[in-house]
């Protein structure tokens, strides 16, 4: 009887654990056009109204056009995510065009909710990504025009032209809202700042040094 009844316990609970584990990981209609309007909190975007939807909410204008790479960092993003066209609502995909002046960079950030796909257009450009704790190896190559390159979801990545021209690169996001983290950003300019005496720790630097990385931040 024992037996029977720790049987039917182990029914039970896989039973369960089926249950809570389902989830339907395709669209379940045409489209779901983004309404930012929305009072409806969801994960993502509340969907519009069908019967208004037009060719403008699939439409976007302007990746000819080249990024103002007249920063500190030498770099401009123009993304085309969800928040650009609104038909990407619930699609999981979206797009960057990444312009780089010679010898700029995309400084070490993440993704944390897509893996990206760079392809080269026009340059040279080492890209590189780092593995996860404790190995941290950094794993990175220089792409010429044509070649394509994967930053696995979630890991620090960063790009650098290496040549004396302008790069252009486009990457493919498996998000339709991929997320940017980037390190430096969030770590020494984040609101209300981290405690100096953590970083000073964290970097294994004196607390002056840490103060003076926050202040540019």
């Amino acid at each position: 009887m024992a037996k029977q009844y720790f049987l039917l316990l182990n029914l039970i609970a896989v039973t369960f654990c089926c249950v809570v584990l389902a989830f339907e990981p395709s669209p379940l209609q045409d489209f779901c056009v983004a309404d930012p309007a929305s009072p409806v909190k969801v994960n993502g975007l509340a969907c519009k109204d069908p019967e208004s939807v037009v060719a403008e909410d699939f439409f976007f204008c302007g990746l000819h056009l080249a990024g103002n790479t007249s920063n500190i960092f030498g770099s401009k993003v123009t993304p085309v995510t969800v928040a650009q066209v609104p038909g990407l609502n619930t699609l999981g995909i979206s797009l960057v065009r990444i312009d780089y002046a010679p010898w700029g960079i995309n400084p070490p950030h993440t993704h944390p909710r897509a893996t990206e796909i760079l392809t080269v257009l026009e340059g040279s450009l080492q890209v590189g990504f780092v593995t996860s704790n404790p190995e941290n190896r950094l794993i990175t190559k220089v792409l010429k025009k044509g070649d394509t390159f994967v930053f696995p979801i979630g890991l620090v990545h960063y790009q650098r032209n290496v040549g004396y021209g302008n790069v252009v690169a486009i990457g493919a996001l498996s998000s339709q809202n991929p997320g940017v983290i980037s390190i430096a950003n969030a770590v020494f300019g984040s609101e209300p700042a981290i405690e100096t005496d953590v970083l000073a720790k964290a970097f294994q630097v004196d607390k002056s040094v840490a103060t003076l990385i926050q202040s540019k931040f």
